[in-house]
């Protein structure tokens, strides 16, 4: 039996998930707030432009049963003067017409915004299932929307027979007044009837957009398998990082140890660490660190420096230091400056003494530096401060 049910879907939905929803057509939707906003827009403009409205109204029906009795005898021009009044008819109707249109536009901003997606267009086949639709027919949702369906009828009708019934004594006499009255009076009842139709919508709406949003977000729901799946496809699996990561590392090593033959010196720890330097005059603002490692790397950048007659240095506090506060190809700050150019006027003068220039030159003795104090799980070999065995003049 399947884990996965409604029951399941207990987590809120990530923004992909809506992302996703959104772009095949599933957003929140309310027919009642449309409705309400469409009769609403419909009362204010009656209130606004009924009067003129019901000018053009009785000027067409005036136009349009007034007519030259030698008319009849030219059918050719029935086409005519039929397109005429059709076109009267709709600037009268315009004001309605644009409401509608404007309508249309605006109720879906109120309510999930718009949204163009041609996926929702698309037939689906899915929907023939006589099964799936008893299902859908009988379902708690279709109850919800029964009931929903129910309220509206019971309020609306309630609202347009007690208007209908307040006007009781005025609604006869109107077959008895011309025409002009006649339609006036008419409209002074349509526009009541539709400010408190309004207003029902409007009651109605208030009930149906918090259902909609809650039914909205309660189908986009998902089980915690999910949004892990969903973790996982966004960040990548773990197995896949972790290949990745080490491919990174076997590059970034590849290219540590190239840069090596090329570095001015090596420091070490003298064993846990190893910080290869690089300083060019006048093309590089401060020294820079092309090579670093700890325990078996740190060996390997000692051994590759040997190889290629690097000299190496033992200075643990700055070999710490440098490692832990200088990242690769970055130069140097400025509160290591000092230390290391003691090491590197020892490189330069170790150069000249093996091209027989001068007096074979002292290591440098470097104190403790910002950054340079000593680990306890890390640096257990710090106790020796001596001399790597690898150090002194280049071979």
């Amino acid at each position: 039996m399947s884990q996965t049910s409604a029951q399941d879907k207990t987590e809120k939905a990530t923004p992909k998930r809506e992302r996703d929803a959104r772009r095949d057509g599933q957003v929140a939707r309310s027919r009642e707030l449309t409705t309400a906003v469409l009769v609403a827009g419909g009362a204010v403009v009656l209130l606004s432009l009924g009067g003129q409205m019901t000018a053009e109204a009785v000027q067409l029906l005036r136009d349009s049963f007034e007519f030259d009795a030698a008319d009849l005898a030219r059918a050719q021009d029935m086409p005519r003067t039929f397109a005429q009044l059709l076109q009267a008819g709709l600037l009268v109707a315009a004001p309605i017409l644009a409401l509608g249109f404007i309508g249309a536009l605006v109720a879906p901003l109120l309510l999930g915004g718009w949204n163009f997606s041609a996926k929702s267009m698309a037939p689906k086949f899915s929907r023939l299932d006589p099964i799936a639709g008893l299902g859908r027919i009988f379902s708690a949702r279709a109850l919800v929307d029964l009931g929903l369906g129910l309220l509206k009828i019971l309020v609306l009708g309630g609202i347009g027979a007690a208007v209908l019934w307040s006007h009781r004594g005025e609604l006869p006499s109107l077959a008895a007044m011309d025409v002009r009255n006649s339609i006036r009076g008419s409209g002074a009842v349509i526009f009541g009837l539709l400010g408190w139709l309004s207003l029902g919508l409007a009651v109605i709406a208030a009930l149906d957009v918090p259902w909609q949003l809650f039914r909205h977000h309660k189908e986009l729901r998902m089980t915690r398998q999910e949004v892990r799946d969903e973790f996982k496809q966004a960040e990548g699996r773990p197995e896949v990082k972790a290949k990745i990561r080490q491919a990174q590392q076997a590059i970034a090593q590849r290219r540590m140890m190239e840069a090596i033959p090329g570095a001015d010196v090596v420091i070490t720890n003298p064993t846990h660490y190893a910080v290869a330097l690089k300083y060019a005059a006048g093309r590089m603002r401060a020294p820079r660190v092309v090579a670093k490692g700890a325990g078996l790397i740190a060996t390997v950048i000692r051994e590759r420096a040997r190889e290629h007659q690097v000299p190496i240095v033992s200075a643990p506090p700055l070999a710490r230091a440098l490692y832990r506060s200088v990242e690769l190809d970055q130069e140097i700050p400025a509160v290591l400056f000092q230390a290391v150019a003691q090491v590197l006027s020892y490189v330069f003068q170790l150069r000249r003494w093996t091209g027989g220039a001068s007096a074979p030159p002292r290591p440098p003795e470097v104190g403790e530096v910002p950054g340079g104090e000593p680990d306890p799980d890390a640096d257990a070999d710090d106790a020796d401060d001596g001399a790597d065995p690898g150090a002194g003049p280049a071979r």
